[in-house]
């Protein structure tokens, strides 16, 4: 997928979606570095705990391709980016 289009999108949200945008009362971190560079990914409802432990999202993107997972983790002193980690079959 051209990474102009998946700049200001959200994970997961369709992409003919009209609006792949973030959304109004949703809190959101930027997924940074790794095959999910500049997407956003919706917390809202999150744990501290959930939040510090950070997110394992599938995509095909990454290295294992259809089927693989990139792990992404909280920056220290920058809660509101997670930076990637490693991509997992």
């Amino acid at each position: 997928m051209d990474e102009q289009i998946m700049r200001g999108r959200v994970y997961g949200v369709d992409h003919d979606d009209p609006d792949p945008g973030p959304q109004p009362g949703h809190d959101y971190v930027e997924l940074v570095g790794g095959p999910l560079d500049g997407l956003l990914l919706d917390v809202t409802g999150w744990t501290p705990r959930q939040l510090h432990e950070g997110a394992v999202l599938a995509t095909e993107l990454g290295r294992y391709g259809a089927g693989g997972r990139s792990l992404y983790g909280p920056r220290n002193g920058t809660p509101r980016l997670f930076d990637w980690e490693e991509d997992t079959p």
